[in-house]
């Protein structure tokens, strides 16, 4: 029997959005309230240091308003460390963060940042904050959280989702399998297992179909094809899309 799959929405891209023309619409809250209704087990908001989409106020909003546990994506900075101490969020996911990326560009590396991640990582904990690091599929990496002790890791499927873009049948395999390989090896050295980054309808299934993973984050995807059919109806049909997949690997199994 495979264990049960979460859904996190990243609302992100909504308020990308809105800082585009200023002002206060569309709401990021009123999404993530959307997404609650249509299902989703989480919000995922990245508060930037350069605020290019997520402000400090939504994440003041999202705290006080939503009864979804929140997931504070965020840079290994000291100005992040304390404002997710100052909300004590039900989870931070510590990214890798250049100010010149579109979007964020590959796993963290935790393998060869352990000092300087020691101590957030630990006041993180220490507050009660479910800690996650977005990392590359990669033992070291995977080992390296472990030695933080931080409890989550999401795997970054981003080259996986280019490659099945691509068309490149044999790469996206080869990486998927990869994925697979590392998220069982994190799950046997006791961490918990998630992924995100590029997921869409044509590839979430053989990512979720992957029993050792608990949790997909997806967002940008959603928030497109929200223009076309409405988020409720976007997140709903991922929803589906994750759950056929989960159902029929079990059945296999």
């Amino acid at each position: 029997m495979t264990s049960s799959l979460r859904l996190g929405i990243n609302i992100d891209h909504v308020a990308t959005v809105r800082n585009a023309r200023g002002g206060d619409h569309p709401d990021p809250l009123r999404a993530a309230k959307i997404a609650e209704e249509a299902g989703a087990d989480g919000i995922t908001a990245h508060l930037r240091e350069d605020r290019r989409h997520i402000r400090d106020g939504d994440i003041d909003r999202l705290m006080s308003e939503i009864s979804l546990p929140l997931n504070l994506e965020m840079a290994a900075t000291e100005e992040m460390l304390e404002i997710a101490l100052k909300h004590g969020p039900h989870a931070a996911c510590l990214v890798p963060e250049r100010r010149e990326e579109r979007t964020t560009e590959g796993g963290l590396d935790a393998a060869g940042s352990l000092t300087r991640l020691r101590p957030i990582v630990s006041a993180l904990n220490e507050r009660g904050v479910r800690v996650s690091l977005f990392i590359e599929p990669a033992k070291a990496q995977l080992d390296a959280a472990r030695t933080l002790h931080a409890p989550v890791v999401e795997l970054h499927t981003g080259r996986f989702c280019d490659l099945w873009r691509e068309g490149d049948e044999a790469g996206a395999e080869e990486e998927r399998q990869r994925i697979a390989e590392m998220a069982r090896y994190g799950a046997s050295i006791g961490l918990e297992v998630h992924a995100g980054h590029g997921l869409g309808y044509d590839n979430v299934a053989p990512i979720a179909a992957l029993a050792e993973v608990r949790e997909l984050n997806i967002g940008h995807y959603l928030i497109g094809e929200a223009i076309f059919v409405g988020l409720g109806e976007s997140i709903r049909e991922m929803r589906r899309l994750m759950d056929a997949a989960r159902a029929q690997a079990g059945e296999v199994a």
